[in-house]
């Protein structure tokens, strides 16, 4: 299974109110990636660069079409 990404792929970013998600969706919208919104649970409603957030993947889904995922969650008790 061979998977494609180009410049019709509709992208989420996990962790995108967080400093590095929402640093990594700014560069990804300077570089005209599509990206359709971003998940952070208890942020939902806000937005980032105009990107809408959501609480959860399966809000974003049932809202956005989505082709890929980009998580940027930090681990554990950092």
């Amino acid at each position: 299974m061979a998977i494609f990404v180009d410049a019709d792929t509709r992208v989420i970013v996990q962790g995108a109110t967080g400093k590095q998600g929402s640093y990594h969706l700014v560069r990804m919208l300077e570089y005209n990636v599509k990206v359709v919104g971003g998940v952070s649970p208890g942020k939902g409603g806000k937005t980032v660069q105009g990107v809408p957030i959501y609480d959860t993947i399966a809000e974003a889904k049932k809202e956005t079409s989505i082709d890929a995922s980009m998580i940027l969650v930090p681990r554990p008790g950092s």
